[in-house]
C-alpha cells in the first residue's frame, strides 16, 4: 500500500471508530487503541512501524500548543504550586521508585535500565489526559491541575530519559552535569516558547486575513519546537509555552472572523491528530510483542505487573502524602491559593495519571546498542512494558475514571455549563447597556433605541434560566428560538431559490448563507 492509501485508510478508520466510541459512550482514545491492537493482530496484514520522530515532530507540537492555548491562565496561576509539585517532584520520584522496585523484584533488572524505564513512564500524557477530562466535565480546579501537570511534566520526563539513556550507553553519570542539563533544558525551552510567542503576537496584529492568520497559528507550534530542539532545549516545553503565552493574550490576536474559523479548524485538526495517534499506537502491538518472543513469559508478566502497580500506587499515595507536604514547604503565600483539595479530588487526580504517546515514542527511540557494541540492556522488554502500561492504563483508569468522578461528585453537568454561559451573556449585555447609557448624550436616536431593545432582550434571555420567577420569560425564549429557526429556514430556502434561478452568484450565496449559519449557531 502507498502512503496516500494508508493515510486515507487511517482517516476512514478514525471517523468510524470515533463515531462508535460516541455511540457506546466510551472515551475515544480507549476504543481507538483497542481496535488498533485488534487490527494489528489480523494475520496477513503488514505490521505498522511508528517512527518516534513522527510523534515528537508531527503530532505533539500542535496538540500541546492547542491544549496550552485553551488552558485558563487564571486557573494555572492559582494551582502553580500544586502543578509544580506534581510535574517535578512526582516525575523524579516515579523514575527512582520504578527503578528501585524492578531492581528488588525482577531478576536481572539493573539500575541503568530501571531508570530508563522509570523516566519513560514518569510523565503523564497531555493528549490522553485532555482527551478524557474534556469528555468528563471535571470541576475546573481539578481539571487545571491534571492538565497543567501533563503539559509541563513531559519536558522534565524527557530530560531525565535522555540522561538515563546517556548514562546507560556511556556507562558514566555526573549528578552535577545532569542537574545543570535538566535546568537549562527546561528553562531554555520555556524561554524559546515565550520569545516565539512574543514575535508571533506582533506579526498577528498586523494581519487581517483569516486564512493567513489560521495558517500562522498552525506554523507557530512547529516554529517554537524546531527552534528549541535546534538549540538543544525542550521542544515540547517551547510548544506548550508559546500556546500558554498566546492563549493568555487572545484578545486582539485574531479578528472576529478569523477567531470563528480558527476554532473550527483547530477542533478538527486536534480530533484528527489525537485519533490517528491513538490508532497508530494500537497498531504497534504485534511489532512490539514480536520482539519479546524469546523472553520468559513469567518474567515479562512480572515486570509488567510490578511496573504498573508502582506507577499507579505511587501516584495515588503521593496525592495524599508527599504532595501536600512538599506544597507546604515551598515558599509562597498560602492565602493566595484555592482551598485544599478534598479526599475525592485527590483520589481522582491520582487515578487520572495515564501514560500515552510520549512514553511510547521515548521507548521506541532507545538506541539498539551501547558503547562497545553490546545490546542495550532489556531494550525489547522495556518497550513491551511501556506499551502494556499505556494500554492497561487507558483501559483500567480510563474506563473507571467516569465512575470515580461521579462517585466523588466532582463532575459538572450540562446545567452547570449553561449557568456559566448565562452569567457571561448577562454580564456582557449589562456592560453594553451601561455603555449605551453613557452614550445617550451623543444622539443615538432610533439606532440607540433599537440597540437598547436588542440588549434588553439578550439580558432577559440570559437571565431566564436562573430566574425562579421567570417561567413566562423562559417560555418566551423557547418560542423566540422556534420562530427564529423557522424564519432562518425560510431565508435559506429563498436564498437557494435565487441562486437556482441564476439571480445571485455563488459567492453571494456562500457569504449570506454563512451569516445565516452563524445566526442559527447562536440559537443552539
Amino acid at each position: 500500500m502507498t502512503s496516500a492509501e494508508i493515510l486515507v485508510g487511517l482517516l476512514g478508520a478514525v471517523t468510524v471508530l470515533a463515531g462508535l466510541a460516541r455511540r457506546l459512550g466510551l472515551p475515544a482514545p480507549i476504543v481507538l487503541v483497542v481496535c488498533g491492537v485488534a487490527v494489528g493482530l489480523i494475520p496477513g496484514l503488514p505490521s505498522a512501524a511508528l517512527d518516534p520522530d513522527l510523534i515528537f515532530f508531527i503530532f505533539l507540537p500542535p496538540l500541546v500548543y492547542g491544549a496550552g492555548f485553551n488552558s485558563s491562565p487564571r486557573d494555572l496561576r492559582q494551582q502553580a504550586r500544586r502543578i509544580g509539585v506534581l510535574a517535578i517532584g512526582l516525575v523524579a520520584a516515579t523514575t527512582v521508585v520504578v527503578a528501585l522496585t524492578l531492581k528488588l523484584v525482577v531478576p536481572g533488572f539493573g539500575w541503568p535500565e530501571g531508570l530508563v524505564l522509570g523516566a519513560i513512564l514518569a510523565p503523564t500524557d497531555p493528549v490522553a489526559a485532555v482527551a478524557v477530562l474534556q469528555r468528563l466535565r471535571v470541576a475546573p480546579t481539578l481539571s487545571a491541575i491534571i492538565e497543567g501537570e501533563s503539559l509541563v511534566n513531559d519536558g522534565l520526563g524527557l530530560v531525565l530519559y535522555r540522561l538515563a539513556v546517556a548514562a546507560t550507553v556511556g556507562g558514566t553519570f555526573s549528578l552535577v552535569d545532569g542537574a545543570v542539563t535538566l535546568v537549562s533544558t527546561g528553562v531554555g525551552g520555556v524561554a524559546i516558547g515565550l520569545a516565539v510567542g512574543w514575535a508571533i503576537s506582533h506579526v498577528r496584529r498586523r494581519i487581517d486575513d483569516p486564512v493567513v492568520e489560521i495558517t500562522l497559528s498552525l506554523f507557530t507550534p512547529y516554529a517554537a519546537y524546531i527552534a528549541a530542539e535546534a538549540l538543544g532545549v525542550s521542544g515540547i516545553l517551547a510548544a506548550v509555552s508559546v500556546g500558554l503565552y498566546l492563549g493568555s493574550r487572545g484578545e486582539g490576536l485574531f479578528s472576529a472572523t478569523a477567531r470563528i474559523e480558527a476554532q473550527g479548524f483547530w477542533k478538527a485538526l486536534t480530533f484528527m491528530l489525537e485519533s490517528t495517534l491513538f490508532l497508530l499506537m494500537g497498531l504497534q502491538f504485534r511489532r512490539v510483542a514480536g520482539a519479546i518472543e524469546n523472553l520468559d513469559p513469567g518474567r515479562v508478566a512480572l515486570t509488567v505487573g510490578v511496573t504498573m502497580a508502582a506507577v499507579v500506587v505511587l501516584r495515588v499515595a503521593w496525592m495524599f502524602t508527599v504532595g501536600p507536604l512538599l506544597r507546604r514547604l515551598i515558599p509562597g503565600e498560602p492565602r493566595e491559593e484555592p482551598p485544599e483539595l478534598g479526599a475525592g479530588a485527590r483520589l481522582v487526580a491520582g487515578w487520572a495519571g495515564m501514560r500515552g504517546a510520549v512514553s511510547l515514542a521515548a521507548a521506541l527511540a532507545i538506541p539498539a546498542t551501547i558503547d562497545g557494541g553490546a545490546h542495550f540492556p532489556q531494550r525489547n522488554l522495556i518497550i513491551f512494558v511501556v506499551f502494556c502500561v499505556i494500554v492497561l492504563g487507558l483501559l483500567l483508569q480510563g474506563l473507571t475514571l467516569p465512575l470515580l468522578v461521579r462517585a466523588t461528585g466532582l463532575g459538572r453537568d450540562a446545567a452547570d455549563d449553561a449557568g456559566d454561559e448565562a452569567r457571561a451573556r448577562a454580564a456582557a449585555a449589562e456592560a453594553a447597556l451601561a455603555r449605551l447609557d453613557e452614550l445617550d448624550g451623543d444622539g443615538g436616536g432610533r439606532a440607540g433605541d433599537h440597540l437598547r431593545e436588542l440588549y434588553e432582550a439578550r439580558l432577559g434571555h440570559a437571565s431566564a434560566p436562573g430566574d425562579e420567577t421567570g417561567d413566562a420569560e423562559r417560555e418566551h425564549v423557547e418560542t423566540f428560538q422556534r420562530l427564529r429557526e423557522e424564519l432562518l429556514r425560510s431565508e435559506r430556502g429563498a436564498l437557494h431559490d435565487l441562486h437556482a434561478r441564476g439571480e445571485i452568484s455563488e459567492e453571494a450565496l456562500r457569504t449570506v448563507e454563512r451569516d445565516l449559519d452563524l445566526q442559527e449557531a447562536r440559537l443552539e
